[in-house]
């Protein structure tokens, strides 16, 4: 435990500070980065196995990995970055372990609705969000997850190389590859 005072302006750190202090024995900066990072990292974990319990459980583990990773870590990446390598490698060891392969019906004709939209295109405009959602699950666990870092998670090309342990010219193909797998899917022809 720090002899140190705690601190108490925790939004205004930014992630390497929080690190800092965690490693200098400020248990409540770890709990701040999970805070920052829990949602995240669940959603992601949630589009990648399509289950809410097991990605409670890939959150909670992921963030248990990174306590006891952390007083060992050093900034080659951000912590963002490193934190999804974390949550990423565990969600691909799980569907590797399941070797489970689920396929969901999916509507033929994706109309995307006018952005003035009226309560019926907003009623499309859910629709259409849900099947996409089932597209994604139709999609190879390699697409969806380079597809999720990409387009959800807002990622550049370089932090989805240090997650995936990738080139960024091989992320920039692997992503043109995951969006026609998508449309493919959403046409009807895969």
């Amino acid at each position: 435990m720090s002899n140190r005072e705690p601190c108490c302006n925790w939004e205004q750190l930014q992630d390497h500070e929080c690190v800092v202090l965690f490693q200098g024995g400020e248990q409540a900066a770890f709990a701040e980065l999970v805070r920052r990072y829990q949602d995240r990292i669940f959603r992601f974990v949630l589009r990648m196995t399509d289950c809410r319990e097991e990605a409670l459980e890939l959150t909670q583990d992921t963030m248990l990995k990174a306590f006891h990773a952390l007083a060992d870590w050093r900034p080659d990446a951000t912590f963002a970055t490193w934190l999804f390598c974390v949550a990423n490698n565990a969600t691909m060891d799980r569907l590797r372990r399941k070797k489970v392969v689920k396929y969901v019906p999916i509507e033929e004709h994706m109309d995307f609705p006018d952005p003035a939209s009226g309560p019926e295109d907003t009623m499309q405009s859910a629709q259409q969000y849900r099947i996409l959602e089932a597209a994604l699950q139709r999609v190879h666990a390699d697409y969806r997850q380079i597809l999720l870092l990409r387009e959800v998670e807002e990622m550049t090309y370089a932090e989805i190389g240090d997650v995936l342990g990738l080139r960024e010219g091989t992320v920039k193909s692997r992503i043109a590859r995951a969006r026609q797998a998508l449309i493919e899917i959403c046409k009807g022809k895969a």
